[in-house]
């Protein structure tokens, strides 16, 4: 533990990117471009879905979840990021950085569990298609769809209620664009022992069970379609899990190639490098991902993108 003079903090500053001038207008530019893309590319696909009712199916259901999650996450930082670039301002109030903590945690642990519901959903159409509408009744698709909402609001509401027991001292200046958790453990002058231990164990949970679920579900949906015998049946049975698959393969991947294998030569960016990926890059991708991989999607934002234009 750091001994100092326990102080209370009224903000934090958040020394985003790059310090480099020359460098704040290209990032402000590409974080904008990304953000509206999100923003627009994620916004489609919920009104696709709510408009067409070819698509209120239960995949749809999660799929609009998660394209709201997508729209949430990139909303708690890179809005208050391109601010402080515009207004050459680094700081952020204590209370506005709880906040954000508190949502970037909520939104990074419900896009886990909402690809877990997804693959779930896959095992269930693929592996018991017959029975696929009994199975998956509407009661069981808002379970479904409440529980990783609930559980993601659980875990943020553990970390901040203990985050706020610790005291600062010394520094209040963050390495960082937005208030993630574990660079602000680090800032602290109390002890860390119980909020790290408790990062690592519900960290590992919500990284553990989710993917044991996904994994689970795509072996089942490998055999099962490998007793398929005609060619065209097995590529019909994969065509409806690859989108999902893509997703899952670039949320999982940038866990892996971030936290498991960082980089030695910068290893202070790890965290940055691991929240740009997760609330901008990813959910930038997923509409692409979505439109460009899946027929009826890609019908439905069709449709209503003909709509818009005859209403013009």
């Amino acid at each position: 533990m750091h001994q100092g003079n326990q102080t209370t903090i009224s903000e934090f500053l958040l020394l985003g990117l790059s310090s480099q001038a020359e460098q704040q207008k290209l990032l402000f530019v590409l974080f904008l471009g990304m953000y509206l893309l999100t923003v627009v590319g994620n916004g489609l696909i919920i009104l696709a879905i709510g408009l067409d009712s070819h698509l209120h199916t239960p995949m749809y259901l999660f799929l609009a979840n998660l394209s709201f999650a997508d729209i949430s996450s990139i909303s708690t930082s890179v809005p208050k990021m391109l601010m402080n670039i515009q207004t050459k301002s680094q700081s952020i109030s204590y209370a506005c950085c709880i906040t954000q903590m508190y949502f970037f945690i909520v939104f990074v642990v419900v896009d886990n569990f909402l690809l877990g519901v997804m693959a779930f959903d896959r095992f269930v159409a693929i592996c018991y298609s017959l029975n696929y509408t009994t199975i998956m009744q509407p009661r069981l698709c808002i379970l479904l769809t409440a529980i990783p909402w609930v559980l993601s609001n659980i875990v943020a509401l553990t970390h901040t209620l203990l985050f706020l027991r610790l005291y600062f001292c010394d520094s209040n200046t963050l390495s960082h664009f937005l208030c993630d958790l574990a660079p602000l453990l680090k800032l602290s002058c109390s002890d860390t022992a119980i909020n790290d231990l408790v990062l690592f164990l519900v960290g590992s949970s919500v990284f553990i069970f989710p993917l044991a679920l996904i994994l689970f579900s795509y072996v089942c949906i490998v055999l099962a379609v490998l007793r398929i015998s005609s060619t065209a049946g097995k590529w019909k049975a994969f065509s409806t899990c690859a989108s999902h698959l893509t997703v899952v393969l670039l949320f999982y991947g940038t866990i892996v190639g971030v936290y498991f294998f960082p980089s030695s030569a910068h290893p202070d960016d790890t965290d940055k490098i691991g929240a740009v990926l997760f609330t901008v890059v990813t959910p930038m991708m997923n509409p692409f991902i979505y439109s460009l991989r899946n027929k009826d999607m890609k019908g439905a934002l069709r449709k209503l993108i003909n709509r818009k234009s005859f209403l013009l």
